[in-house]
Order: structure tokens, then C-alpha cells, then sequence
């Protein structure tokens, strides 16, 4: 194992990590190998380009939305690709809102008779660390490919839009269980940063790959001092969310949100959200950070002092 203060490999799931992995232009056929594995043949992708992460609202009521990776595949479908370390009760309905946005950016401004909802699939992957989807999860599931079907037969109604969700927590396998590429993939991401070698069953070009470039050792000083920081606010971010279970605030958001239902006010919840937020500024999180694990606006987390 490699030691805790000096790691041999960096934490793929890192936002460092994750970026340097998956998100650079010489490195993007790490990418495309594992979309083609999570799809398990039902797309083959050849090639993708990286897109904008930030997506502007149309009107200035309408916050601007920040993907952590956003491509390109070579049949004009796209895939946002988001890494969440901690539970958040919307997390579903944010991910649909992701889709239904890429979706509703592809109509034309004028014109659209002849365009006839003609849009390009639209995918969205989680990689979910540390959590689950549902706490009642009898099955140890953790992979879940989702599309829109006929709730009575459980035939395929549409798959022009699809979810697939990776519920690292539930995947326990260890290398001698380890059966297909999927399994590969899913125990690198998970174990990787504890290692000290590729083990031999990895021993492939496009794994080869992958640890080369997630060699502490050949980051820049620059690099590993940024790695170091990345690395800290995740834990930091892990800190602040269980302190944030712990001294009841989560708590406090829900009743907010009843007593809100109740009085038509949600003043309970924004200022609980608020605090949250706070702490997380004050802690070095970043503006995009704050976003993504809270709901609130640039505009709201901007004010904040």
C-alpha cells in the first residue's frame, strides 16, 4: 500500500484527479474507453470533443449551470459526466434538470417547425462516492441504467435521454472477484490512490495508460501543490457535511422546508443553506463548489461575507 502522506497514485475521483484523467484533450481515449464500457456495447464511441462545463441561462433569472465535464461524441450525442461525494436530497431532480437543459439548448431560435424536435441523445453519469441513492439497497446495486420506459411492461418507451449512476459504496469486489472490464474500471476508480502498482491483471495499454499519468511522482510541483489542495477540500467538504448532520442543520433545513409549506415561506430552509454555504467560503471552497453541493445562485454564494 502506498503511504498515506505520499501517495503513489493520485485519487481519480479527486476534482484534480478527475479532470487530469478524464477531462484533457491527450488523454481523452481514457475517456472514450470507459463511456464504451459503461454503455456495454449499446454505443460505440470513436471519438469525442470536450465542451464548455458552463452552460448561461437564457434570461439573467436564470442562473448559469457548471457541469464537471461536459463532450461530445462522434454521432453529436453528448455526455455530462459528474462526480458527487456526498448525499444531496435533490440529487435526482438535478440530474434530470442537467439533461432537460442540454436537451432545451439544442432547439433552434426560430424555425422550429422544420426542425421537428429533432434533438441529439443526451446522457448524464454520476459517479457517486461514498453514498447511495437509497439507503434501502438489499441488492448491493451499483450500477444503475436508467431510460424512459412503459411503467406496466418495462419496455423501452424513449432512450434519446439516459442516466447512469455508479454507486461506488455499493462495489466491494476485490481484484480476484473482478470478472469484466466494468468491474476493472470501477475498482481503479475506487482503489487507486490506496496502491502502490498496477496489478497485473491491469496490465493492459489502456490501464497502462491511466496509471502512468496518475503518478504522483510526475506531477509538477505545481501540480502536486494544487493536488494537495484538492485533495484537502474534499475532506474538508466531507468535515463540513457531516458537521452539518451532526449539529442538526440538515435537520433544520427540513423543518424549515415543512414549516415553509405550511406558512407559504422558506425562510427556515434559504437561511440553513445559507449557513452551509458560509462555512464552505470560509473553509476555501469555490464558488462552482458552493453551487453544486447547496443549490444557491453565483449571484446568492457572491454576496456572501
Amino acid at each position: 500500500m502506498a503511504t498515506k502522506n505520499i501517495p503513489t497514485y493520485i485519487d481519480p475521483i479527486s476534482d484534480f484527479g478527475f479532470k487530469r484523467i478524464f477531462g484533457t484533450e491527450p488523454n481523452k481515449d481514457l475517456l472514450i474507453a470507459f463511456l464504451n464500457v459503461l454503455f456495454r456495447g449499446r454505443k460505440s464511441i470513436s471519438d469525442i470533443v470536450f465542451v464548455s462545463t458552463e452552460k448561461v441561462g437564457d434570461a439573467s433569472s436564470i442562473g448559469t449551470v457548471i457541469f464537471d465535464l461536459l463532450c461530445r461524441g462522434n454521432n453529436q450525442e453528448q455526455f455530462i459526466i459528474e462526480v458527487q461525494k456526498s448525499k444531496q436530497e435533490y440529487l435526482k431532480k438535478r440530474i434530470l434538470y442537467y439533461a432537460a437543459k442540454l436537451t432545451a439548448d439544442q432547439a433552434p431560435k426560430g424555425n422550429r417547425q422544420s426542425w421537428k424536435y429533432d434533438f441529439h441523445e443526451v446522457y448524464v453519469i454520476v459517479l457517486m462516492e461514498g453514498f447511495t441513492i437509497s439507503e434501502e439497497n438489499p441488492t448491493n446495486q451499483y450500477l444503475h441504467d436508467i431510460c424512459l420506459c412503459d411503467r406496466n411492461t418495462g419496455k423501452i418507451f424513449q432512450e434519446d435521454i439516459g442516466f447512469i449512476y455508479l454507486e461506488l459504496a455499493n462495489f466491494t469486489k476485490e481484484e480476484a472477484d473482478l470478472q469484466d472490464d466494468l468491474d476493472n474500471w470501477l475498482y481503479v476508480l475506487k482503489n487507486m490512490s490506496r496502491l502502490n502498482r498496477i496489478p497485473i491483471y491491469l496490465r493492459k495499454p489502456i490501464f497502462e495508460k491511466l496509471f502512468n499519468i496518475a503518478q504522483y511522482s510526475t506531477l509538477s510541483k505545481e501540480d502536486k501543490h494544487m493536488y494537495d489542495i484538492k485533495l484537502k477540500r474534499k475532506w474538508d467538504e466531507k468535515a463540513v457535511m457531516d458537521y452539518a448532520t451532526n449539529s442538526g442543520i440538515q435537520k433544520g433545513i427540513e423543518i424549515g422546508e415543512e414549516k415553509g409549506r405550511m406558512e407559504g415561506k422558506i425562510e427556515g430552509r434559504m437561511e440553513s443553506k445559507l449557513e452551509i454555504a458560509l462555512k464552505m467560503k470560509k473553509t476555501g471552497f469555490s464558488d462552482a463548489e458552493i453551487h453544486k453541493y447547496t443549490g444557491l445562485s453565483i449571484e446568492e454564494i457572491n454576496k456572501l461575507n
